[in-house]
């Protein structure tokens, strides 16, 4: 089976949801990470939420630019807003996962 690394962020409907991004928790290089589970926080003016993993893997890389900049998950959240970079290594991990038109789908009808 062969592995490989994936981004970790948030969606464009995820920042309108939550809305000024203040702070964000993020786990340390070399970290584990499982599917489904918590794996930092992203905190607003409205509230404090969890980031759940999409897969389980190896945290590869942490945004680090989002320490001092927290804004940037909201201003670009699809490419300088990223949150971790993993390996994945359970492909099974990965098969709930949905493509962006699923996505558009399923956002459309709440």
């Amino acid at each position: 089976m062969a592995r490989h690394d994936g981004s970790v962020g948030i969606t464009a409907f995820a920042v309108e949801q939550i809305g000024d991004i203040v702070f964000v928790e993020l786990p340390k290089v070399g970290s584990r990470i499982e599917a489904g589970k918590p794996f930092g926080v992203i905190e607003s003016v409205k509230a404090v939420s969890e980031l759940f993993a999409p897969a389980t893997g190896t945290v590869l890389e942490v945004n680090e630019d989002l320490g001092d900049h927290p804004e940037m998950v909201a201003e670009d959240c699809y490419d300088t807003g990223w949150l971790i970079k993993i390996k994945v290594t359970d492909e099974g991990s990965t098969d709930g996962l949905m493509g962006s038109d699923e996505y558009q789908s399923m956002i459309g009808s709440h």
